[in-house]
């Protein structure tokens, strides 16, 4: 390809680092556009401008923002991560782009209008609600019965989700969530409870081109009941590509993009494996976050981030790939830390241990010390991520089994006067 040709990466903040280097190293040029005027706040100061030729601020003129866009003659607009999916569909539309298109842009982003849209099409959902009072909701729950999960109608990274056993612990989340802020620094203007599927999740990566669907990797999360919250993941396993259960993801995946007009680009979908069969919990038309990608590409040798450029800017090598098995490769998890602690972090004074496992690989997220530590409620509370690498399965889960029951309070280390644990 040229090197004069331009991609665009919408809202391209530090976790979407990896995509840009990809296109980068095919040759593109890269502009940022960033959807909103003010970054969100989890995201300030986190990530660089460099990689850039341009930064063009989307200032509410959709019109405006694709004539600075055109000027650069791009050949592809892809989002760079949840809170840029919708922009990034209107601006690829609005240049007459490789797009998903707008018409179901809203069932990308909004949980509840996307689990609708899939049953619409004939696929299994949850049941769920779009309560528009705490009273409201309290009697779907006690209608319904059992646990139910009460989540922002559009977050991520496992913000603001709450599970939910009593009418009144429903009627309280709704309380708490509607109206405030979400990871993303925008105010919940809804919420949706759903049933609270029981089955093992699994999150499928895919790369599409022209209504195409490339299963790039599937991994299998196992979750722990810690600091308040029943359902928190713990550790991430890639799977081999073929098995019982990796096919029936698979081709419940796969149908999934379809109900949701994914067209083009990366697409993460997760999916409860439930005692009827794959169950949708959410689908985000952008890559896989957790940097799991990033580790896809080092024990394949490919993932979503080298077939996303490949379907962009050489969709040859793309055709290459389509249909085929990811490749096999040595057994891989990430595992990460779940703090029980909370103050100023001074430390893991047994950190040596970890790093002396069989499989172990490297280390990311650690916090500096001197920082503020807090119980890890959600997937952005992770104080330290592990990867393990390992030709054995066995020595993979064993050495995961060992970092969950090395992860408790003598783990860490508080300065003397940072609050108790």
């Amino acid at each position: 390809m040229s090197a004069a040709q331009h991609v665009v990466i919408v809202d391209s903040y530090a976790p979407t680092k990896l995509l840009a280097d990809e296109f980068l190293k095919a040759g593109a040029t890269l502009v940022r556009v960033q959807s909103t005027r003010e970054v969100p706040k989890v995201y300030e100061g986190s990530f660089s401008l460099d990689d850039y030729v341009d930064n063009i601020v989307h200032g509410g003129d959709l019109a405006a923002t694709a004539r600075a866009v055109a000027a650069y003659e791009p050949v592809a607009v892809v989002a760079g991560g949840e809170v840029g999916v919708e922009f990034a569909d209107a601006l690829s539309s609005a240049l007459g782009l490789p797009t998903n298109g707008v018409e179901f842009s809203e069932a990308r982003r909004d949980k509840y209008v996307q689990i609708e849209t899939v049953k619409a099409a004939g696929l299994a959902g949850a049941r769920q609600l779009l309560p528009s009072s705490a009273e409201e909701l309290a009697d779907w729950h006690r209608t319904h019965g059992g646990r139910i999960v009460v989540k922002p109608l559009r977050s991520a990274a496992g913000d603001g989700i709450f599970f939910c056993d009593t009418p009144e612990e429903s009627a309280a989340a709704f309380g708490k969530l509607l109206g405030a802020r979400n990871v993303f620094s925008d105010i919940n203007t809804g919420v949706v409870a759903q049933e609270y599927l029981r089955g093992t999740e699994y999150m499928v990566n895919t790369v599409s081109l022209g209504g195409r669907h490339h299963v790039t990797d599937i991994w299998r999360t196992t979750r722990i009941s810690a600091n308040g919250v029943i359902d928190l993941v713990d550790a991430a396993y890639l799977m081999q590509r073929r098995g019982e259960v990796q096919d029936r993801l698979a081709e419940y995946a796969v149908q999934v993009l379809d109900a949701l007009g994914i067209q083009h680009g990366p697409a993460h979908v997760e999916v409860k494996m439930t005692n009827a069969g794959p169950v949708l919990v959410e689908m985000g038309a952008r890559i896989c976050g957790g940097n799991l990608p990033h580790y896809a590409k080092v024990t394949l040798g490919e993932s979503q981030l080298d077939l996303s450029a490949a379907a962009y800017l050489a969709p040859e090598r793309f055709e290459e790939r389509l249909g085929k098995d990811y490749p096999k490769g040595p057994f891989m998890a990430s595992v990460t830390l779940v703090s029980p602690v909370e103050g100023v972090f001074a430390g893991f004074p047994r950190l040596d241990e970890v790093k002396a496992l069989e499989s172990f690989n490297d280390l990311r997220g650690a916090l500096p010390p001197g920082s503020r530590i807090e119980r890890t409620v959600n997937d952005m509370g992770y104080p330290l991520m592990v990867t393990l690498l390992h030709d054995t399965e066995e020595t993979v889960l064993r050495d995961a089994n060992t970092i969950r029951y090395l992860d408790g309070p003598d783990f860490y280390a508080l300065a003397p006067d940072g609050g108790a644990s």
